[in-house]
């Protein structure tokens, strides 16, 4: 009898999905009850027809403080694959509470660029720990991937594959993978090397079940390929393989010898990365992860915001100097569109992180409220540094302690709000079938610039006097 029959309110996989593949935040929220109630049983039970992929979303999707109740339900299904699909925040998370040898454990069934992208993020002492609990072949293939410089062709790379001389024939080929067990199990393309371990060319699989046995491999080897040298960045690796369609491509060091190889499902997160890199860095998001600490993301956004700031004070010391044209309370005209700039800025941060959370289905219906209440946290942060600056400053520029405090409170209130707007323009255009990325930015900049002045022109009438003192 399976466990699905012994257990009616466990289904299959797939049905714990959504149309777009994520999982259902019901199942979610089944999986997390479970553990909270202590019953591993019935959490392990739902969870084990996942694919790691799932497991590692699901383990995302729990809030910090469940996580390790989490881990311990379902401890058995945490391995090397699950660890490879999570999130870098998370998982460095999980692999500090495990052991050196437990850590090893998991690496040593990876292949060679997995087992690096969990190693890598490690303390040095640590990660000298975990090497030593390696096999030495092991520890010889990670150590040599953790010379090359981060975000490289070698750090990429994996060192599993099958290279082949080309004076052999295609039996022999086929006779080589068969009666070789320890060779790499996951391949698209067979390299083929000449004496001195040199890359000469490449055969599809389907080349080679197709061909005669007698044939000879330098007759049907394709002599044309894309060699990738060790040292290339990853983002030119990407872009190699988007231009040519690459499966798979050689990696080859400064004398030309074959050292592994790049296949196209490490690209795919590449292209991912870098994509959401380069528009995280216009906006000054910092990394712009959801699972990243709050403080963290506080750190990384406030320093751009007050670099906004002072761009934005420059501007207004420049109106401030027609102040002789205008009515009373020129500081007023002149302070406002700071307000308002910083406020959209702040607004374009969470804008951006969103979107891409949503894009990398980070974002759910599973975990919304637990983002809306992070950005919320991280905005407050935001607002009280900048608050503070800006009202010193408009104090002691102006000498006027008032018009310094109705700023400092419209700039807080504004940058508040733009993080709100931030996560909520783009999860509502989501959420009935417009593309956020295209979209949100129009509305959450109007909702800045418009309660920008509304900040600053109603507190300043509700507080008139004091600024007319």
């Amino acid at each position: 009898m399976s466990e699905t029959e012994l257990h009616p309110d466990t289904q299959p996989a797939e049905s714990e999905l959504d149309e777009d593949d994520r999982l259902k935040p019901e199942f979610v929220a089944a999986v997390l009850e479970a553990v909270e109630a202590g019953d591993s049983e019935s959490a392990h039970l739902r969870v084990a027809p996942l694919h790691p992929a799932d497991i590692a979303d699901l383990v995302e999707l729990t809030p910090a403080e469940l996580r390790p109740a989490l881990v311990a339900a379902i401890g058995d299904l945490i391995d090397g694959d699950v660890l490879s699909e999570m999130n870098d925040w998370v998982r460095e998370t999980l692999v500090d509470a495990l052991t050196a040898t437990q850590v090893a454990d998991i690496a040593s069934e990876l292949d060679t660029d997995d087992a690096v992208a969990i190693i890598e993020d490690m303390e040095p002492a640590d990660q000298r720990e975990v090497l030593r609990a390696l096999d030495p072949d092991d520890r010889a293939a990670i150590e040599e991937a953790l010379s090359y410089p981060e975000e490289s062709a070698g750090r990429l790379m994996q060192r599993e594959l099958i290279a082949v001389p080309e004076h052999w024939t295609v039996g022999g080929v086929l006779d080589y993978l068969r009666s070789h067990e320890e060779l790499a199990t996951d391949f698209w393309e067979i390299f083929v090397v000449d004496p001195g371990h040199k890359p000469v060319g490449t055969c599809a699989l389907s080349w080679i079940l197709r061909t005669p046995r007698s044939v000879s491999v330098r007759d049907v080897m394709a002599r044309e390929q894309t060699l990738i040298p060790v040292d290339m960045d990853q983002e030119e690796v990407a872009l190699r393989f988007q231009k040519y369609a690459l499966i798979s491509a050689a990696v080859v060091d400064g004398t030309g010898r074959l050292v592994g190889m790049i296949t196209v499902d490490d690209v795919v997160h590449i292209i991912s990365e870098e994509a959401g890199e380069d528009i995280l860095r216009l906006s000054g998001a910092g990394e712009g992860d959801i699972n990243e600490p709050v403080f963290d993301s506080y750190k990384g956004r406030v320093r751009w915001l007050i670099a906004n700031l002072v761009t934005a004070l420059s501007a207004a010391t420049i109106i401030s100097l027609f102040g002789g044209t205008i009515e009373r309370l020129v500081a007023l005209a002149a302070l406002g569109p700071i307000v308002s700039g910083v406020g959209g800025n702040a607004g374009t941060q969470t804008m951006a992180v969103t979107v891409r959370a949503l894009a990398t289905n980070q974002l759910t219906q599973s975990n919304t409220i637990r983002a809306i209440r992070r950005e919320m946290q991280v905005a407050m942060l935001n607002g009280l540094s900048v608050a503070t600056l800006v009202g010193i400053g408009v104090a002691l520029w102006f000498g006027h302690a008032a018009l310094g405090g109705v700023i400092a409170v419209a700039m807080l209130v504004n940058i508040v709000v733009a993080g709100l707007a931030g996560v909520v323009v783009p999860l509502t255009l989501e959420r009935f079938g417009a593309d956020p990325a295209v979209s949100s930015s129009v509305f959450v900049t109007m909702t800045t610039d418009s309660m920008g002045f509304l900040a600053v022109l109603g507190l300043a009438t509700l507080v008139g006097p004091a600024l007319l003192a």
